[in-house]
């Protein structure tokens, strides 16, 4: 039986603001060792604002290491029909329905709802196979290497084997907290030994806004299919 969570309200947590998808977008690297991508940053309140894919966080300035611009891919030509070497080298980017299947197969060995996993590869790595994060955390759901060994994970690039390794490592989690899912997104951001520091949720601007990403986005990908008409019954 699939687990079943209970309907987060976090709409008042962080305000929401449109994907400017025609701005280039801005990494921004924190001393917690996290990097975070957003649409762009400004001051507010002597703090400052980072306006985030579907929302905003507010962090203090001595907790920025730097801002980059994130450079538009290069294209890389393809000679004749041939794949370049470079392109052959790395794993190749599941589609939708392709990456859909992988967390539905990993979902029901875990019992856990595929949009929830949906919704924390959507606020890992957006969907990026190979993403690599500062303190080294690869792939689709982001594993630590010493993660990646727990569960079982040779190639953290490898999409199959990142998302059933995330899952079970979600799995794990989830039981450690009686299925809290607010508590073990929270260790699987900042991990179980900051939740058990603080007895709770870290007092970290951005694990909090880890939680409310990934509850947000999962709230949405429900109301959004809770919107589409069964069939024999026209919406």
């Amino acid at each position: 039986m699939m687990r079943i969570f209970a309907r987060w309200l976090v709409a008042g947590l962080v305000g929401f603001v449109p994907w400017a998808t025609a701005c280039a977008l801005e990494r921004v690297t924190l001393t917690t060792g996290f990097a975070l991508d957003c649409v762009r940053h400004e001051g507010v309140d002597g703090r400052v604002r980072l306006y985030l894919a579907d929302g905003y966080m507010d962090v203090a300035a001595a907790a920025i290491i730097r801002v980059e611009v994130i450079p538009d891919p290069v294209p890389v030509p393809v000679v004749a029909g041939i794949a370049p070497v470079a392109a052959r080298a790395v794993e190749v980017e599941p589609t939708a329905e392709e990456l859909h299947e992988l967390l539905a197969k990993a979902g029901a060995t875990h019992r856990i709802d595929a949009d929830l996993l949906a919704s924390v590869v959507h606020a890992e790595s957006g969907g990026r196979v190979r993403a690599v994060s500062r303190t080294g955390a690869r792939g689709l759901m982001q594993l630590m290497p010493g993660t990646a060994a727990e569960v079982g994970v040779k190639d953290a690039f490898v999409a199959a084997q990142n998302v059933e390794g995330g899952t079970a490592y979600l799995d794990g989690l989830l039981t450690k907290y009686h299925d809290n899912l607010a508590l073990a997104l929270a260790a699987y951001n900042a991990g179980p030994a900051a939740v058990g520091r603080y007895h709770g949720i870290p007092p970290f601007a951005e694990t909090r806004a880890y939680v409310v990403r990934v509850i947000r986005e999962f709230n949405r990908r429900k109301l959004a299919l809770a919107r589409v008409p069964k069939a024999g019954h026209p919406g």
